[in-house]
This record gives C-alpha cells, structure tokens and sequence, in this order.
C-alpha cells in the first residue's frame, strides 16, 4: 500500500514544517546566519527518505519575475535535528535538471542527490546544503524551445526567477547565510549553462558552480532579434567583464563525460576555462570517463571531485557557543 501511495500507508502529500514560522524573529547563532524572514510557505510531503528527512513541494508565486512554478526542496538532517546547528545558516545549492526543466526538476528524487550529499557530508566531501530545485522553463522543450535561464525579451522572466525568487523563497522559509559564500547553483546541460551564467552575472551573490555538460554560450532560438541581450546573458563576456574588474573571485566546477552526445562539449568547455580561467576566475573539470549527457553519469560523479572542490571554498554552519 505504501509503494503504490494509497493513504494512510503514505505520507506523500502531508504537510512539512521546516520551523520558520517559530524561528522568525529570533536571534541567530551568529552574525552571518540570516534566520527566516517568512511568510512561511504551505510544503506538501513528496518523499520521506530514511534518515527521516523530508523532499517536499510548493508552488511559488515570483514577486520579481511574475512567473508562477514548482520549487521542491530539502533540508539535510542538520538542519532539522542538530542542536548545535539550531540557530545556524545553512549553504544553499540551486540545482537544475537538464532536458525540458518544465513541470518537474529530476534532482527532486532522481538520482540519490539528497541521499548522497548526506553521505559526502559524513564522509567530510561537502557542505550540508540546503537544495532548492526550481522548475527551470516556463514550457516545454517543443522543437527545440527552451528559455537559456534567462529574461528574454517577450518572454517569461525565468533568469531573474532562478537568481532573485528562488533564492528570496529559501530566505523566507529557511536559516541562510548572508555571505555569497553560502549560494551556489548546480545543473545540467542548459540548466549547467543557467548556472554558469547566473554565477558570473551575479558574482556578489552567487560564489560557485558545478556545471555538467553545459552549453558555454545562449542559443535558444528565443533570442532571435534580441542580440544586445543575449550578449548580456553570455558567459564569456560575463567571464571577461569579471577579469577586467578584478573580481569578485568565482568557482567554476565542470564535469563532461568522455562520451557527450555533443562532441563540442567537451573541447567548448576546455577552450572556456584555458580563455577565462584566470584572475578572479577558478576553474576545475571532472572528465567522467565512459560518461553520457545524462543526470545518471554526473550525480555519482558529483561525489568524486567537484562538490568538495566548491565546498571547500564555502561556507557552512557555524556550531552554536559550546557546542
């Protein structure tokens, strides 16, 4: 009964509290933590993991971009049973899917993402990240339509959805941090490209990402008659704009398997990082040997280089005084 979702053998759809309501307003553990600023959203269950943590979903109404979508989300048992971290900021991770991103994001359950940044966390590779995994287009993917995560004149606002909503939604709900240390993005293919974008067009916000098998350059043919916007949205004026004013410093992890579907990715991305990567602008490639342009190449993959590269370089929760 609990496998096919037939109440009360299953939790799916129960409300979860991730304690902001209780938490606004209260003093944090210290100056860097920024405790929930609310309204406290409505979470329905989507999947109790083992460890008793929570995958859970809400339909978010984005103030900025006017865009209306899905953002599932999941705090690491840290967060929610940890005294020391009890009034402490955690480091949140975007992570975006590849393919249409529209009506479902597959890091929500795909894959072991949670599971797994539970594990690297115990074994000392990664943060405890907080993980907001938005819907990343406002349709879908016909005939090669797709939104570059990004304001496309005419179009749906999904680049300042994914760079100012998101992150105001898990401020609302969630204990962060105020530095950028504490914001990261992750994706895959054009969901890797809107986060590569999204760290170097907004390098005070955002410090690191770990790009797998990204697109270096908008394509989407939604840009047609849009030229001077689309030059904005491209990441390597944004990289060279940054190298010119010296900074912030960014972290740029990239994974590309050895057997891509496209066999530009991988010469694009390393053409990118020997161009860009200098001055304020680190880079890493993970090469994923026998990997595919799949979510089921990079997600074991994250685990084995880049989600410590970029942690170490981080910040995570600060323990509570005598803790």
């Amino acid at each position: 009964m609990s496998y096919f979702e037939i109440p009360p053998f299953t939790d799916k759809g129960d409300p979860v509290s991730y304690g902001a309501a209780e938490e606004r307003g209260k003093p944090p553990a210290d100056p860097g933590t920024l405790m929930p600023t609310g309204p406290a959203a409505a979470f329905a269950n989507v999947r109790t993991l083992d460890d008793g943590t929570h995958i859970s979903v809400v339909t978010l109404e984005g103030r900025k971009s006017g865009f209306r979508g899905k953002v599932w989300v999941w705090a690491p048992k840290e967060y929610t049973d940890d005294p020391k971290f009890a009034r402490s900021g955690f480091p949140v991770m975007i992570a975006l899917p590849g393919g249409p991103g529209y009506g479902t994001n597959y890091w929500m359950g795909g894959f072991k993402l949670q599971e797994n940044i539970a594990q690297w966390y115990d074994e000392g590779k990664s943060k405890p990240f907080l993980l907001a995994m938005p819907v990343l287009n406002p349709g879908p993917d016909d005939k090669g339509i797709y939104w570059d995560g990004s304001d496309i004149p005419g179009q749906p606002k999904m680049g300042t959805w994914l760079t100012e909503d998101v992150p105001d939604f898990m401020k609302a709900n969630f204990r962060t941090l105020k530095s950028r240390d504490g914001w990261a993005f992750m994706g895959s293919s054009t969901g890797g490209f809107a986060g590569l974008k999204a760290v170097l067009k907004h390098p005070d916000t955002f410090k690191a990402v770990i790009a797998n098998g990204p697109d270096i350059v908008p394509d989407s043919p939604l840009w047609r008659g849009h030229e001077k916007e689309m030059r904005e949205n491209n990441p390597e004026v944004l990289a060279k704009r940054l190298i010119a004013a010296k900074g912030p410093d960014v972290y740029l992890a990239f994974q590309v398997g050895t057997r891509e579907s496209s066999k530009k990715t991988m010469p694009n991305v390393r053409n990118f990082m020997a161009t860009y990567g200098k001055g304020p602008i680190h880079t890493y490639l993970h090469v994923i040997e026998g990997g595919k342009h799949d979510g089921a190449s990079y997600a074991p993959n994250l685990g084995r280089g880049p989600i410590q590269w970029i942690s170490e370089r981080m910040a995570g929760p600060t323990p509570s005084a005598g803790d």
